[in-house]
């Protein structure tokens, strides 16, 4: 074994090298960046001589990195050969190996502040958004034996991990208490994040300013899970900004409008007989003004009151002699659903191109993955009849999945393998596409949508084409949402509509993958706890754990 000093381009590719398929070139550009920013690899790579030439034995990779670096020479370890060992070891150097977990990562991070270096160094180092930086630092407020049992490889997804680490350490403390595992059992991360989980209202939605903000106490909170360049800051403090809103709300109230109180139910309490406008507002209309208790915006509702029926009648007496006019009857005027099948149809095309690009690159935890691979196959479109566009991959994908992972008819072991088979099985199984094949996976895609967080590929929806499939009193309040003033005519608002949205995507809210409360009720209905016998008759055997009725385990319950 020598260590030597060489020129890296001069460094030949082993020829028994294990690795041949080429990792992601942002990983080389990850690598790259810690190279450069420690002085050179921290591991020198290991060198084989044979016949007196040098091949790359473990380390291609930093090598490749030196070279893209301009390093004129690096520190190599050069050893003897052995070609049968050589093949075990690089087998051994790229598959026995695993990535830090988020604590280890976290607790690396930790050492590297703490040994001056600041997050801006360390996200340059390793090439991560600072973004990331902060959020893997989030781990720091995340109570002792959270962190421990995350350490042992039990980790929570993304979306529990930021209710965990947004909670403070005492209330974190309690809940632990109730939802501890038992030794070697896996967490309920989520029960243990509901119950940990606070109401939020978003700075974005807040008309009052940071005076007012102050003067009421409230205190600002970066969500680092927030996607974009969007305000990200939020606060718990739900009642005291319901009543900063409250008082920006009367201060700045217009001369003919008034405050409207919201009921049980989050709509608005309009005064008796109150008729409200969904067109546009009359002269003789009133605008009342009220606080969505579920966003925290201000928003507002149109109404007219019905005419004195004194005044009415007196007026159409008419003078002696005449006969008193006749009220006209105005047929109620005909209805339309506030969006056409077309417009249904293209939700739904955008949809499921959101969703299958979230499931191709965006983040998926090993358990969130898991979960949505059962409810793909929960799916009501399946047997399979995909909503996927590609011909081939529609009537074959599963067989082409099942070729990739299985090998002389031996499942691999490969996890990028499998989870990148298990992102495409997810394509091809859960869609809202609506076709004459089917393909339409209903509620379940939905849900999954919303689990990845797909309504971020939204988008493209202020087009002519889709609010053209709006009625005229859904434009208006789309309008009216988005800052837009009201238009003579349904074609002019839906023009200014797409005006507005020249610069940015805009996202129709009714395509958003979260569920409305009856979705959420229908669903809960179907999902009521019950033994998974099929045949609920059976008595369970004597072996078997005896079920009561809402699923719960009469032995433990005794």
């Amino acid at each position: 074994m020598e260590l030597r000093k060489v020129d890296p381009r001069i460094l030949l590719e082993d020829p028994n090298n294990t690795r041949r398929t080429q990792v992601h070139p942002a990983y080389d550009d990850q690598l790259l960046a810690s190279i450069i920013a420690t002085g050179g690899p921290v591991q020198p790579p290991v060198i084989r001589e044979r016949d007196g030439a040098l091949y790359i034995f473990v380390g291609h990779r930093r090598v490749k990195a030196c070279i893209r670096a301009e390093y004129p020479e690096i520190h190599v370890l050069v050893v003897q050969s052995d070609e049968k060992a050589d093949i075990m070891a690089s087998l051994a150097e790229n598959l026995v190996r695993q990535g830090l977990n988020t604590v280890d990562t976290w607790r690396a991070m930790e050492a590297l502040v703490g040994a001056g270096w600041t997050e801006d160094a360390v996200a340059t180092a390793l090439n991560l958004p600072g973004r990331t930086v902060k959020r893997l630092r989030l781990c720091g407020n995340i109570h002792n034996a959270i962190l421990e049992q995350m350490a042992r490889g039990d980790e929570p997804n993304e979306r529990e991990l930021r209710i965990i680490a947004s909670a403070p350490r005492e209330d974190q403390a309690e809940a632990w208490k109730k939802f501890k595992p038992k030794k070697g059992d896996r967490a309920a991360w989520y029960d243990f994040a509901r119950a940990l989980d606070k109401r939020r209202m978003y700075a974005r939605n807040a008309d009052f300013d940071e005076a007012t903000a102050k003067a009421h106490g409230i205190v600002w909170h970066e969500d680092l899970f927030e996607q974009g360049d969007q305000d990200s800051r939020y606060t718990t403090q739900v009642e005291d900004y319901l009543g900063a809103q409250h008082e920006w709300m009367e201060h700045h109230l217009p001369k003919k409008g008034v405050i409207l109180t919201v009921g049980t139910d989050g709509q608005p309490k309009l005064p008796p007989k109150a008729v409200r406008n969904h067109g546009n507002p009359r002269k003789t209309d009133i605008i009342g003004h009220y606080v969505d208790d579920r966003t925290g915006k201000i928003t507002t509702v149109t109404y007219t009151m019905p005419a004195d029926k004194a005044a009415t009648s007196s007026k159409s007496k008419g003078k002696p002699g005449k006969a008193p006019e006749v009220e006209e009857i105005t047929p109620p005027p005909k209805t339309r659903p506030p969006v056409t099948q077309d417009g249904l149809k293209m939700i739904g095309d955008l949809q499921t191109d959101a969703l299958h690009k979230a499931f191709a690159e965006d983040p998926i935890d090993d358990l969130t993955l898991i979960g949505l691979l059962v409810l793909a196959f929960a799916g009501k479109n399946v047997e399979v009849r995909t909503g996927i566009a590609n011909e081939e991959l529609r009537f074959h994908g599963r067989e082409i999945l099942a070729g990739r992972i299985t090998e002389n008819g031996i499942l691999t072991a490969d996890p990028d393998t499998l989870r990148k088979a298990a992102r495409d099985a997810l394509q091809i199984a859960l869609g809202l596409r609506t076709t004459n094949y089917g393909g339409n996976s209903g509620l379940v895609a939905r849900i999954a949508g919303a689990a990845v967080n797909a309504d971020r590929h939204l988008g493209g929806m202020a087009t002519e084409e889709f609010l053209s499939c709006l009625s005229k009193a859904e434009i208006e309040a789309v309008a009216s949402a988005n800052g837009v003033l009201p238009k003579p005519t349904g074609k002019l608002t839906r023009a200014a509509v797409v005006a507005q949205f020249k610069d940015g995507d805009y996202v129709y809210p009714g395509a958003m993958f979260g569920l409305s409360a009856d979705e959420l009720a229908a669903h809960a209905g179907a999902g009521k706890p019950r033994s998974y016998r099929f045949d609920q008759d059976d008595e369970p055997e004597a072996d078997e754990d005896p079920i009561d009725p809402e699923g719960n385990n009469l032995e433990d319950a005794a």
